[in-house]
């Protein structure tokens, strides 16, 4: 009895926080425009602290720093010429990698795609719509809520043991499957096929946050989310999905829904 109420013990924290963070970003998503922008703005902001915070050895002023450069430039994506956004984007990672003793490579790497991802994010809303961000949400929900229960009730061998110990080949799997359903929703085969891919890149954002808190030793990110811990332990996903919708999108182009 025990064993089962410790594997389901974060269920209720989890559950609460994800739909208080569903309620908040559902308005934000709705609205668009600078309401959205500066939700994303406040989370990437969010994000960088903690990143900074856990590579840093938990230099509180460095953190701090970094967290507000990485707001205000985001902010500022709004203002300035396209050519400029680029660099000023990957300024903020290799500023911060300066302000480090050891793994600058990294911070540089981690950062970066964060950055790119939280003004892909920023990009889907403007140009493609609240439908688009609304699709990208329910792929990455979708792949964790399946995941989460899967790997739970089917158990099963270790998808990557040494960086996610916990997560399962029966989880991962449910994902897949479970984003497919999403793209089958909101649209056709071509989305359907975006769905998985995309769900395998939340799946990656994931583990490539995981494999960073291995490398530091530290438990969570921060505290701020009850039973999630930090912000990039809840939008970890949601930056790997939205940085390979970015690509593929500037690449090769969205389908039509």
């Amino acid at each position: 009895m025990s064993g089962t109420a410790s594997k389901w013990g974060d269920l209720l924290p989890r559950t609460l926080s994800a739909v208080v963070l569903l309620g908040v970003g559902g308005l934000a998503i709705w609205q668009g425009g600078f309401l959205f922008h500066e939700f994303v703005v406040i989370i990437c902001g969010g994000m960088v602290w903690e990143l900074t915070r856990m590579l840093s050895g938990g230099d509180q002023k460095v953190s701090l720093c970094m967290g507000a450069l990485a707001a205000v430039v985001l902010a500022l994506t709004d203002f300035v010429p396209g050519q400029a956004i680029l660099p000023m984007l990957l300024a903020v990672p290799l500023a911060g990698a300066g302000q480090l003793k050891k793994d600058r490579a990294i911070y540089v790497a981690y950062a970066a795609g964060l950055m790119l991802a939280c003004y892909g994010l920023i990009v889907l809303r403007d140009v493609r719509g609240a439908y688009w961000v609304l699709w990208l949400v329910a792929v990455v929900v979708a792949t964790d809520v399946a995941g989460y229960f899967a790997g739970r009730l089917i158990g099963g061998p270790k998808f990557w043991p040494k960086v996610s110990p916990k997560k399962t080949w029966s989880g991962t799997m449910a994902g897949w499957v479970a984003a497919g359903c999403v793209g089958m929703a909101f649209g056709g085969t071509p989305l359907i096929i975006l769905s998985v891919l995309t769900a395998f890149a939340s799946q990656m954002g994931d583990a490539a946050e995981s494999a960073i808190k291995r490398h530091t030793g530290i438990k969570d990110s921060s505290n701020l989310i009850p039973g999630h811990g930090g912000l990039l332990d809840r939008f970890d996903a949601m930056l790997g999905a939205a940085l390979l919708v970015l690509v593929l999108g500037a690449v090769l182009g969205l389908p039509a829904t």
